[in-house]
């Protein structure tokens, strides 16, 4: 899948929840990794690959967080943003480090949400690693059917 927009900042109607640009390199996010102010500190965190769905009844968002449970989940909604922050859990060694690929970072992800989502019914889950949001439309967006009198 090409990636036409690297930063994805707009609200359209095919697509209510917007990527609030985080990095410069958002179509490979696997790769990529962002950095937030922490007080003085810049926290570096992975950008999880995340898959959107939609139904009549709102959207399913899941990113793939390898290696987080629910303890180091935090999802939080401010300003019409909705935020995940995946830590990992610190593993311990099981001899001496040879070769190792698989990063300790943890993840961030940040979308704009569209006004249609109802932000205070919003669920989730985590399940092997991976993060599941349920985020239904509010009912004055969804469409009903008006019976002629």
């Amino acid at each position: 899948m090409a990636c036409r927009n690297k930063s994805l900042k707009t609200k359209n109607k095919q697509n209510p929840l917007s990527q609030q640009p985080m990095n410069s390199n958002l179509c490979n996010p696997s790769t990529s990794s962002g950095a937030v102010e922490n007080g003085t500190n810049r926290v570096n965190y992975l950008t999880p690959l995340a898959n959107i769905v939609e139904s009549k009844e709102g959207y399913v968002l899941e990113a793939e967080m390898p290696g987080v449970n629910k303890d180091g989940l935090e999802i939080t909604v401010e300003n019409g943003e909705l935020t995940i922050v995946g830590r990992r859990a610190a593993v311990e060694a099981r001899g001496r480090e040879l070769y190792r690929e698989s990063r300790a970072t943890d993840f961030r992800r940040s979308f704009e949400l569209d006004p249609s989502i109802d932000s205070t019914k919003i669920s989730a889950k985590i399940d092997q690693g991976v993060l599941t949001l349920t985020l239904p439309k509010a009912e004055a967006v969804k469409p009903r059917k008006i019976t002629v009198a």
